[in-house]
């Protein structure tokens, strides 16, 4: 559960007086629990990876704006990879249109890329694949053609 994984980490981060990880990591905890609250139940984990990509979509943000202050730059930068080390990888346009090779006939016979996109998302939901979906689009063109 990625709750605990973050949990078990503030506690590492603390022994080992990493300040920047112990709070982007509370922070991390407490919008999961805050969901939990509003939800009256546990986060699922691709509920708890959203509020993830919120907050690392926030400091990228942050960071675009803030180009002259080097060391808020420099904070934001490694609580985004922080943040980036709780998700699982997702895979890159080559592995996914590689695996979306097993039904190119298929993604060939759809009348446009957007039909092919939802063939191709179906197919790699069988693989528990973690994609992106602006990844699958440009794997299905790739895998098209296009």
């Amino acid at each position: 559960m990625l709750l605990d994984e973050i949990k078990k980490r503030i506690t590492t981060a603390m022994k080992e007086k990493r300040t920047v990880e112990r709070e982007i990591l509370r922070l991390a905890a407490s919008e999961i629990q805050a969901h939990e609250n509003r939800t009256a139940q546990p986060a699922t984990e691709e509920e708890a990876a959203k509020i993830i990509k919120k907050l690392i979509k926030s400091n990228t943000e942050t960071l675009e704006v803030k180009r002259g202050d080097a060391a808020a730059n420099l904070a934001l930068e490694e609580e985004i990879k922080i943040l980036e080390s709780l998700l699982p990888k997702t895979w890159s346009v080559d592995q996914i249109a590689a695996a979306l090779m097993a039904v190119q006939a298929e993604l060939m016979a759809q009348k446009s890329d957007g039909q092919a996109t939802g063939v191709a998302v179906k197919h790699l939901k069988t693989l528990n694949a973690v994609v992106e979906g602006k990844d699958v689009a440009a794997a299905v063109k790739k895998v098209r053609g296009g």
